[in-house]
């Protein structure tokens, strides 16, 4: 590419993000991505446009689309308000001689593509207005009404039927089976804070997935949609774990009309890129749609194989640099298995599955390892393999035997280790530092789901310190008794800190710290009205006798900084990261000082893209 290639921004940066740096690569693309340090985009992409922090923390996403011209994403659950408002407005960068303008940064999907596919209801409804075919399902009241609200759904539907949440849902968390009455109430206990919907159970034969390529003009008028091959996917503790192409058993006719309702699902969204569309497929030969990813997805991966001229990764880029694309996508081979390796019982579990991939050949087929540069937990997507060939998928199915029987394997022991893993374990003390992943020792809570966006930042960085926590929702208002037995019962659970987000009067921090001898944290959420000056001095001032710490608004970065410090107070290990992150902070001001000084101001200012 031309150094005029526009800087394309990433937020986030794990295993899809660093396959897109990876097809990025051959062409020279400039990909700056917002995540942690060490994330796995970054460990194979040496970026000077880089942002250090969290893709949901709306300061940081100001700061990449400062070195940017595109913004794309690698997960849909980014806060649309910040790319509302950098699309409408642009961003401030600074000029040589100290005046600030506004410059233009395009967002690709748009924002009110990524706002839409967010509540899974509203993204359903939408679609079914524009003719899409959808199960039939219905609005379920939260709080108090939640009850009677299941069982209007119960009554409609019959047993099963689905019960949702609305956000925040993936790899089927966030998901209910409702099969009998006894299941309604255990459904309040879990979801009784969520905004839920109901679904109309649907008894389908296959699951179904297409991606689609979708271009526009600077306008927004769309240009074309390209979609790709059907896959089959499977699914194993609401985890894909093995994709299928062409799906077994399935006709041609069946394939065209599954295409179909892929293309004209992303017809009716908004901005360029690749756009995975998952269906369900019923006995009657019926295609359903389930739900869209307006971004890479895990039932593309082969394409990095199947189709190597495009796959979904450069697809993402060649759509949202607006250059050319093919008329059609017809994969290189007949048939394609995408394994996921996830993370097994034991950290190296699944060290004999890649060594025994690597060791496969066929006269008329081949396989492919990819791992990710991430930690082995697990469930968790560590890596793929990919097992391409000639003939047909069963003749391949057959051939991939060893892996798929070893992927079984691995998932076994997983299962059988679990209930050993949850487990809960002594809390540390000062005679026993040593943090226990089973036992969390921060609470992090707020008083609404809305503000879950928000604390995702804290939670990001008490990971990033490996600080086991849990999370909740305990509304001082709506839920006034389960808020005061939480508080009460934190610090005999092993608690040691608890992190309070709330907006508006903001009373849940000064509440909780009322009712435990523990730390409380107030994080102030900006809410419609005051822009969170409100939440702000709701928990500021607090009376005499009732200490509540507190951040500035809407930054739980810093609260769980505050919370890791606390916390270093008896365990030595967090301490001793505490003090390696404040050097980090350090060096990075160091070295930003020195380059200003050997390169001058304007070089300087050219550098981050500010000139």
């Amino acid at each position: 590419m031309s150094p005029k290639t526009p800087v394309v921004g990433l937020l986030g940066g794990g295993q899809l993000g660093r396959m897109l740096c990876e097809s990025g690569a051959p062409l020279d693309a400039q990909i700056a991505v917002l995540d942690a340090e060490n994330c796995p985009a970054k460990q194979i992409n040496n970026n000077r446009h880089h942002v250090t922090g969290s893709f949901k923390d709306p300061v940081k996403i100001k700061e990449l689309a400062a070195n940017c011209d595109i913004l794309t994403v690698e997960i849909e659950h980014i806060e649309t308000e910040v790319l509302e408002e950098i699309d409408t407005n642009g961003v401030q960068v600074r000029n040589a001689d100290g005046t600030t303008t506004n410059k233009k940064v395009a967002i690709h999907p748009s924002w009110r593509t990524l706002r839409l596919v967010q509540n899974k209801y509203e993204q359903k409804e939408y679609l079914k207005n524009q003719g899409i075919p959808i199960a039939e399902q219905m609005a379920i009241e939260s709080g108090d009404a939640m009850l009677a609200s299941m069982g209007e759904a119960s009554e409609k539907f019959g047993f099963p039927w689905m019960l949702k949440a609305r956000k925040d849902s993936y790899d089927g968390r966030g998901n209910f089976k409702i099969s009998n009455q006894k299941d309604l109430e255990q459904a309040v206990k879990e979801f009784g804070n969520l905004s839920c919907y109901a679904e109309k159970w649907v008894p389908f034969e296959l699951e179904l997935a297409v991606m689609v390529i979708r271009t526009e003009d600077d306008s927004g008028k769309m240009k074309r949609v390209v979609p790709y091959p059907v896959v089959e996917t499977v699914h194993e503790d609401n985890i894909c774990s093995k994709v299928f192409m062409p799906p077994r058993n399935v006709s041609e006719n069946v394939c065209k009309k599954a295409q179909k309702v892929a293309t004209s699902v992303v017809e009716k969204l908004w901005g360029r890129g690749v756009f995975a569309v998952e269906m369900f497929l019923t006995k009657e030969g019926d295609i359903i749609f389930n739900e869209c990813a307006p971004r890479p997805h895990n039932s593309g991966h082969a394409s990095i194989e199947s189709v190597p001229y495009m796959s979904q990764f450069k697809a993402q880029l060649t759509a949202i640099l607006d250059e050319p694309l093919p008329e059609v996508l017809e994969p290189h081979v007949s048939s394609s298995i995408m394994i996921n390796i996830l993370g097994g019982a034991d950290p190296d579990s699944h060290l004999p599955l890649v060594e025994k991939a690597k060791s496969m050949y066929g006269s008329r087929t081949a396989v492919y390892v990819h791992l990710y540069g991430k930690e082995s937990k697990p469930s968790r997507k560590i890596g793929h393999i990919t097992v391409t060939g000639f003939g047909s998928i069963k003749d391949l199915e057959a051939f991939a035997q060893p892996l798929l029987k070893m992927v079984d394997a691995i998932r076994q022991e997983r299962l059988q280790a679990s209930s050993k893993a949850l487990r809960v374990q002594a809390a540390p003390t000062p005679g026993n530092p040593k943090v226990a992943k089973g036992n969390p020792l921060v609470l992090v809570t707020m008083g609404s789901d809305s503000d879950l966006p928000v604390l995702k930042a804290g939670i990001d960085i008490l990971n990033q310190f490996g600080v086991p926590w849990e999370v909740d929702i305990t509304s001082a208002h709506r839920t006034p008794a389960k808020m005061a037995q939480v508080a009460i019962d934190a610090a005999d659970r092993g608690i040691k800190v608890i992190i309070a987000a709330a907006g508006g009067a903001a009373h849940l921090p000064g509440m909780l710290a009322a009712y435990t001898p523990l730390p409380v944290i107030g994080v102030p959420v900006k809410a419609t009205h005051l822009d969170g000056l409100d939440s702000l001095l709701s928990i500021v001032q607090m009376p005499r006798g009732v200490p509540t710490a507190t951040v500035a608004i809407n930054n739980s970065t810093n609260a769980a900084l505050l919370a890791i410090r606390f916390l270093g107070a008896f365990i030595p290990d967090l301490l001793e990261k505490m003090k390696k992150y404040q050097l980090e902070m350090e060096h990075q001001v160091k070295d930003k000082a020195t380059t200003l000084r050997d390169i001058d101001v304007d070089a300087y200012l050219a550098k981050m893209g500010k000139k």
